[in-house]
């Protein structure tokens, strides 16, 4: 059995293999991000074959919060692909979060072509994006008591601020501080910083802002007011001397609306319990299948805010729902945003 240094170095290895990622966001991924701890992998002899980890990440879930896994370094060497190690893989994962209290697991898929494969796995893509260009021409905002700042290093207000202002999303995953500095040390590689406006003392708006392309992009924006967020983005295309901008931004409304990850129930007795709690007004019997999961397999009584699980159908009519159905049906309607994650 592969342990300690032995095993970092094994996975830091696949890692190379499998992905184009550079030197420098790989050394930094296993500097910060991985432990093993948060890794599963199977071995062949000595050698590595397939691996994932499981990053915690605090979610809110209405006016609560639960815990999710991030599935993130999903890899199998090639030598040995399509004989069912990542499956094998994810099923181990699967019992590692029922274990750890997460109710929700998380994913970007690497490839297009993922999608339908971990669609297999019950998941479905309810992290949904919308792409649009800030023109700084357009508007012009005069507002000489507000200070731009450029920031590089880790700095708390600029976190608790980011933090508030991302747990007023009644549905999003939230940046814990350790991920704040992951971000800025990955910002770093990619020449990307963050920006605040400040007022006196006092944060007014913050985007996290990169290079994409030719151009530049606003992968995360939050702000008092929709004035401060038009003058941030002005005041940023006037610092990097540029006539426009792309914003990313949470969307289900989109006509064609761009999808940025997936997500599947893990625990499906604890979030309808939440679900129920969060609409009281719900009166429904749902008929759940889970072909990975057998606990989240049963029948689920959502009523008066109160949700009573039951191995055995009660009489009445019953929703039948697979798990990314449920998943689907709970998530979408909710517009979860997932933002800045790593591979």
């Amino acid at each position: 059995m592969i342990r300690g240094e032995a095993m970092r170095e094994k996975i830091k290895s696949l890692w190379k293999l499998c992905f184009n990622d550079s030197d420098e966001f790989t050394d930094m991924y296993f500097r910060l991000r991985y432990s093993n701890e948060v890794n599963i992998a199977i071995q062949s002899g000595e050698e590595v074959i397939a691996a994932l980890q499981i990053l915690p990440y605090p979610m809110t879930f209405g006016k609560s919060e639960i815990k999710t896994g991030y599935v993130s370094g999903a890899c199998t060497h090639p030598d040995y692909r399509n004989r069912g190690a990542m499956r094998e893989l994810l099923s181990q994962a699967f019992t590692r979060m029922l274990h750890n209290d997460m109710s929700i697991s998380t994913l970007i898929p690497a490839e297009p072509w993922l999608f339908g494969y971990y669609a297999g796995m019950g998941y479905v893509p309810v992290f949904k994006y919308s792409s649009t260009t800030f023109t700084a021409s357009e508007i012009t905002i005069a507002d000489k008591a507000v200070v731009l700042n450029k920031i590089n290093d880790y700095q708390e207000e600029s976190y608790r601020y980011l933090n508030r202002k991302l747990r007023e999303r009644p549905y999003c995953i939230q940046h814990t501080e350790t991920d704040f500095r992951v971000i800025l040390a990955d910002l770093q590689l990619e020449k990307g910083c963050v920006y605040t406006l400040k007022q006196g003392d006092k944060i007014t708006a913050l985007a996290i802002v990169y290079p994409a392309g030719s151009t530049w992009q606003a992968g995360e924006i939050v702000a008092e007011t929709s004035g401060m967020y038009l003058l941030l983005l002005q005041r940023i295309c006037e610092q990097l001397n540029l006539p426009s901008i792309r914003v990313i931004s949470p969307s289900e409304t989109e006509p064609t609306p761009q999808v940025l990850g997936m997500a599947r129930i893990i625990n499906a007795k604890t979030i309808l319990q939440r679900y129920a709690a969060e609409h009281p007004e719900l009166k429904m019997s749902i008929a759940l299948t889970d072909s990975q999961i057998s606990a989240n397999n049963g029948y689920y009584y959502l009523n008066n805010g109160k949700c009573i699980s039951s191995a055995k159908r009660l009489p009445g009519s019953h929703l039948a729902l697979t798990v990314g159905e449920l998943t689907e049906k709970i998530l979408s309607p909710s517009n979860p945003y997932m933002s800045l994650m790593l591979n």
